[in-house]
């Protein structure tokens, strides 16, 4: 009699079948939103990565050229940071201005402005950038 009830024994029921959909379900339903938050923080990141490398780009130029202290880029009406563009070799931003005022650089017209919180001013400063990225 047992032979006979292990040889019938080829398969998973319905009901297993169903359990482990639905554990993949709820698996899936906690996943999903999750993944999408780590793509959209890693966009921000790379924004404010993107400002800060832009700032030090600012800091070789005038280190190359200290009277120069204001750098913009803007392709669409044509202005570029011409001292700027040998340092960078990739802009995600479509306009922007580095200046440097009172010993601090900072960046205006750029993509990181929405991301970085409590600032109410119209630029961002480096010590901003650096705090926003940790």
């Amino acid at each position: 009699m047992l032979k006979k009830f292990l040889k019938n024994d080829k398969g998973l029921t319905l009901v297993e079948l169903l359990a482990v959909i639905v554990i993949l379900g709820i698996i899936a339903a906690i996943a999903v939103p999750s993944i999408g938050g780590i793509i959209n923080k890693s966009k921000d990141d790379a924004k404010v990565a993107d400002a800060l490398q832009i700032i030090s780009a600012a800091k070789l130029a005038q280190a190359e050229d200290s009277s120069k202290t204001q750098w913009e880029y803007n392709p669409a009406e044509g202005s570029t940071a011409a001292s700027l563009e040998s340092y960078l070799t990739k802009v995600g931003d479509e306009t922007f201005t580095v200046s440097f005022v009172s010993n601090e650089y900072r960046i205006a017209n750029h993509e990181a402005q929405s991301i970085v919180d409590g600032t109410s001013d119209n630029y961002l400063t480096e010590k901003e950038l650096s705090d926003a990225a940790k």
